[in-house]
């Protein structure tokens, strides 16, 4: 099913809050590596956001997306101030892993495999 309007305008205002959230409590650097919002998706009822983090150069993935989700209510809370005005209700947050950027990488290194110069 493809995304409306509302939903594709709720996702953009909340995916430039969420970078703007996670720079001002400082998690978008951990332990040497970068943390970053690839995506947000909303459901057709606002009411759960799905927010995909893309981890460069983080040596362990689970910790860092368990220190994300015990601090989820901070970002919960930080998020609901910026956007009380545009929004009735704040979408509850799920946090995702995404690991597209690691699909990249590992068919780079098969193609590199396949056809060395």
């Amino acid at each position: 099913m493809e995304e409306g309007k509302r939903q594709k305008q709720v996702a953009a205002v909340l995916q430039e809050e969420m970078n703007d959230i996670f720079r001002k409590l400082g998690l978008n650097m951990f332990q040497g590596g970068m943390i970053s919002i690839s995506s947000v998706k909303i459901t057709p009822d606002l009411l759960e956001a799905r927010i995909y983090l893309s981890l460069f150069q983080v040596k362990d993935a689970t910790e860092v997306m368990k220190m994300i989700e015990d601090r989820a209510w901070e970002i919960k809370k930080q998020l609901a101030s910026k956007v009380k005005h545009q929004l009735r209700r704040i979408p509850v947050l799920q946090f995702y892993q995404d690991d597209t950027l690691d699909h990249v990488f590992k068919m780079e290194e098969l193609f590199k495999k396949i056809n060395p110069k």
